[in-house]
């Protein structure tokens, strides 16, 4: 794994300064505060929120979650709205919200280095993540390659996966699987069913027993928390399986009811700037932008399910299909 993870260069002042495109008129301060939801990594929402704070003295009130949560609290409070930024794992979340009408259209000039297929009139990806198999590496089982590794005897009763229900990410590789093999998925996880795999809640709780050497691996696990672990001297190793695997851009947005529209346009100017992009790519994701340098294996690198946008109701369908294998 050593020889995957590029070392990460930091972007200079200067670059920093030119690109920024923070509105003048919110550098001095604002008594009111900036919302932001988020789903993914707590650490990285407070250091972009700290460092747009530094950058126009507005103050951010973050509440980070997993994206399941995050979206019913979002429904939830329609009727008296609080959020003014939303960055979802999912990218078929911020679809849906364009769909209902909810989203206010704002291209960043920031964005200009985000390839296409990562933006719209309406949101941009902040980074991407990818979906593979976490080996924790003296479990005594055999490396895997493949997704169907993972029936084997060998981790028979060894193997989480995050639930689909709470993370947006773990649905999209199950959307993704569906829509490459058809019936080979769905016979693919009642095999996976059978021998034992159990679903785990969100992605940290699918990963932990993992770390602690009760279970042997993770199918689907969000890698940039599987990197940070290594990072750290964890015994585990990041598998991208060559049959395909599916990718997990994270779509920021504002809402159309945001009472602070200039700054919610300032925050998402920042995130794209080579400065908020440094502190994404510290956290292991996936740089939106292509000019900033990433710590970890990118897109490129990787053989991408084919991609699909199915609507809320196909989305449903396909969940209802896996719950009732694993409930």
């Amino acid at each position: 794994m050593p020889n995957l993870i590029k070392k990460f260069a930091p972007p200079s002042l200067k670059g920093i300064s030119m690109t920024l495109g923070l509105s003048c008129a919110l550098f001095s301060a604002s008594s009111h505060a900036l919302t932001v939801y988020t789903a993914g990594p707590g650490a990285m929402a407070k250091q972009l929120a700290a460092g747009y704070e530094q950058q126009t003295s507005v103050k951010v009130d973050v509440f980070q979650a997993t994206t399941g949560k995050v979206m019913a609290r979002l429904e939830a409070e329609q009727a008296n709205p609080r959020a003014d930024v939303l960055i979802s794992a999912s990218w078929d979340t911020a679809v849906d919200l364009q769909k209902k009408d909810w989203l206010l259209a704002y291209e960043s000039p920031n964005a200009a280095q985000v390839p296409a297929r990562f933006k719209t009139p309406y949101y941009v990806a902040q980074g991407i993540s990818a979906l593979g198999i976490v080996w924790n590496t003296k479990s005594g089982t055999p490396k895997p390659a493949e997704w169907s590794d993972l029936t084997k005897p060998a981790f028979q009763n060894k193997v989480t996966m995050p639930d689909p229900a709470l993370s947006g990410a773990s649905l999209d590789l199950v959307l993704g699987l569906e829509n490459a093999r058809k019936a080979e998925t769905w016979k693919l996880f009642t095999d996976l069913k059978a021998n034992g795999m159990v679903i785990s809640g969100p992605n940290a709780q699918a990963l932990t027993p993992v770390l602690q050497g009760a279970k042997a691996a993770v199918f689907g696990a969000v890698d940039y928390v599987a990197y940070s672990g290594i990072a750290r001297g964890e015994s585990i190793e990041v598998i991208f399986p060559e049959s395909g695997t599916a990718i997990a851009p994270r779509p920021m947005m504002i809402l159309k009811s945001s009472q602070q529209q200039a700054e919610a346009k300032a925050f998402i100017d920042y995130v794209l700037s080579p400065e908020g992009q440094a502190i994404v790519a510290a956290s292991w994701l996936m740089p939106a932008r292509t000019d900033v340098q990433g710590k970890r294996p990118d897109f490129s690198m990787l053989k991408i399910l084919p991609e699909v946008t199915p609507d809320s109701a196909e989305r449903n369908d396909v969940l209802s299909r896996f719950n009732a294998i694993f409930r």
